[in-house]
C-alpha cells in the first residue's frame, strides 16, 4: 500500500503579505477553487493501491487543516501535530513510526503540502517508476529537469544509468550563478524538490544507522502521544530532544541507497511572489491581474488584490499584493527579499506577519472590521452547528447584532434566540456563548468596549474543540 506523506508545518513567508505564520500558503487557494493541500492530495487521485494520507502540521493549524482535508474526502486522514518545529527528519520519522501502525510495510509517497506540479499524469507516471525503485530498498527522491541556471535551488548530481531511477552521487548546496550554469551545461544535474519515496521498515533502517538521535526522539514522541478529536498530539518534551535537522542532511546526503527519478511536470515550489507571476496567466504584455484592477501601459506586472480596485499605469516589472491590512509594492526582482520585510515587522513587534485582519477559528472566523481606543468592531461568522467556547471576559463588555441566520445565545442561566436585527448584550463578567442552530452560516456584528480588549481576555469554561 502507498500511503502519502503530506509535510504541511511550512510558514510561507516569502508570499507575504497573504501568507501569514498563522495562515500560511499550503492552506491558501493560490490557483483555483482548491487550497494548495487540497491539490496536493487531489492530483493523486487515480494512483493505484493508495491508502489513506497522513499529514504532519502544526497545532495552530490543525483546525483548517482537518477541514480543508474533510471537504475534499480525506477524513480518515491521520493528522500528527508537530509540538515544536524540528524541520523535515523528525517528521517524517514521526510519520513512518506512525503508518508501520497502520499497515505492514507501507510504500511512503512524502510530499510538501506547498507545491505546484501542472502535469498531473508526468508526475504520476514518475510515481510508479519510483514505487518500483523503493520495492528494491532503495531511497527514492524526485529531481526536478531543470529549465535555467537557478541559485535558488539545491541541486542533485546523478550519475545516469539507462532509463528510470538513477544513482545519486552526492547532493549540493544552492549555488552562485556560474556553478548553476556549469550544471546545466554539463547535464546530470537535478534540482532537488524534497519529495521521496520508500519503503517504511527501508527508510527507518537508513535513519537508525545514519541519524539515530532523530528516530529515538520521534519513537519516544509517538509512544507517549495522546489522541485529540481527530488528532494525534505528539509529546512535546520528547519531540523538542530531536535534532532541527532536515532529511536531506540526515539521511539522503549519507545513506548509498539513495537514487534519483527524474521528474519534468511543471513543477514549483512557489516560493516567491516571482514564482507565483511565472505560473499565473497573463496577458499580451506580461502582466497578470488576480482581482479587482485596472492597467494602463504597464509591462511583466503582477497585481493581486483581495478587497479593493488596485490601478496602475505605465509601471514595469513590479509586483503589487493588496490585502486587508497590508500592501507589498516590489520590483519581480527582489522577490526573495520579502523576508527582510517580516523581520522588519518582528523588530518592531508589530503583528502583520502572524495573521490577517480575518481570522480562522474552528466554529468559523471573524474579521476586525475597526477599532480604537476602547472599542473594537468584529464581524463574525459561525458555522452551521457550531458553537464558540462557554467563556467571559473581565475588562470588556459587548453587543451583538444578528445579521445573517439565527442566533442561540447563552447569558449565564439564561438561554435566548436571536433572528436578524435583533440584539442583545453582553456584561462584563458574563458567562456567555454564542451558538448556530440553523443550517446557514451565522453571521452578527460585535461591538466590543472596555479598557482592554486583546484576545487574551478569555476565561473558557467549556469548549467543544479543546480549547478549555
Amino acid at each position: 500500500m502507498i500511503v502519502p506523506v503530506i509535510l504541511a508545518g511550512g510558514s510561507g513567508s516569502r508570499l507575504w503579505p497573504l501568507s501569514r505564520k498563522h495562515y500560511p500558503k499550503q492552506l491558501l487557494k493560490l490557483f483555483g477553487d482548491t487550497t494548495m493541500l487540497q491539490q496536493t492530495l487531489l492530483r493523486l487521485e487515480g494512483v493505484p493501491n493508495l491508502g489513506d494520507p497522513i499529514v504532519v502540521c502544526n497545532e495552530e493549524h490543525r483546525f483548517m487543516v482537518a477541514e480543508q482535508l474533510q471537504e475534499i474526502g480525506q477524513s480518515r486522514a491521520s493528522i500528527l501535530l508537530e509540538p515544536v518545529a524540528r524541520n523535515t527528519a523528525p517528521a517524517l520519522a514521526l510519520a513512518a513510526v506512525k503508518a508501520r501502525t497502520l499497515v505492514d510495510n507501507p510504500t511512503l509517497l512524502v510530499l510538501a503540502a506547498d507545491h505546484m506540479i501542472q502535469g498531473v499524469e508526468a508526475f504520476q507516471i514518475a510515481i510508479a517508476e519510483a514505487v518500483k525503485a523503493a520495492e528494491s530498498d532503495k531511497l527514492v527522491t524526485f529531481g526536478i529537469q531543470p529549465t535555467r541556471p537557478e541559485t535558488g535551488y539545491g541541486y542533485i548530481k546523478t550519475r545516469r544509468e539507462g532509463q528510470g531511477s538513477h544513482p545519486v552521487e552526492r547532493f549540493v548546496e544552492k549555488p552562485d550563478l556560474a556553478t548553476a550554469e556549469q550544471y546545466l551545461a554539463e547535464g546530470g544535474y537535478y534540482w532537488n524538490s524534497g519529495m521521496f519515496v520508500f519503503l517504511a521498515k527501508t527508510f527507518l533502517s537508513e535513519l537508525e544507522r545514519c541519524s539515530p538521535d532523530v528516530l529515538s526522539a520521534a519513537e519516544r514522541a509517538y509512544d507517549r502521544a495522546s489522541i485529540d478529536l481527530d488528532f494525534v498530539r505528539i509529546d512535546r518534551e520528547a519531540f523538542a530532544e530531536a535534532p532541527d535537522i532536515s532529511i536531506d542532511y540526515a539521511v539522503m546526503e549519507k545513506s548509498r541507497a539513495v537514487v534519483c527519478v527524474p521528474l519534468n511536470a511543471g513543477w514549483s515550489d512557489v516560493g516567491c511572489w516571482q514564482s507565483f507571476w511565472e505560473l499565473s496567466e497573463k496577458d499580451d504584455h506580461g502582466n497578470s491581474f488576480v482581482g479587482d484592477a485596472i492597467d494602463v501601459d504597464s509591462r511583466d506586472t503582477l497585481v493581486f488584490t483581495q478587497d479593493k480596485l488596485v490601478a496602475t499605469i505605465g509601471v514595469n516589472n513590479l509586483m503589487i499584493i493588496n490585502t486587508p491590512d497590508a500592501v507589498l509594492v516590489a520590483d519581480k526582482s527582489q522577490a526573495q527579499q520579502v523576508k527582510k520585510v517580516i523581520a522588519r515587522i518582528e523588530q518592531d513587534n508589530r503583528t502583520e506577519h502572524l495573521q490577517h485582519r480575518e481570522v480562522y477559528r474552528p466554529w468559523g472566523c471573524y474579521d476586525s472590521v475597526d477599532q480604537g481606543t476602547r472599542y473594537q468592531v468584529k464581524r463574525i461568522r459561525v458555522k452551521p452547528g457550531a458553537s464558540l467556547s462557554l467563556q467571559m471576559h473581565y475588562h470588556r463588555a459587548e453587543h451583538w447584532v444578528v445579521v445573517k441566520g439565527t442566533a442561540q445565545v447563552e447569558l449565564d442561566d439564561q438561554t435566548l434566540l436571536l433572528s436578524e436585527n435583533e440584539s442583545t448584550y453582553i456584561p462584563v463578567g458574563t458567562r456567555h456563548r454564542l451558538s448556530n442552530p440553523g443550517k446557514i452560516p451565522l453571521e452578527i456584528i460585535e461591538v466590543q468596549s472596555g479598557p482592554y480588549l486583546g484576545e487574551d481576555d478569555i476565561q473558557r469554561f467549556d469548549d467543544n474543540y479543546g480549547r478549555t
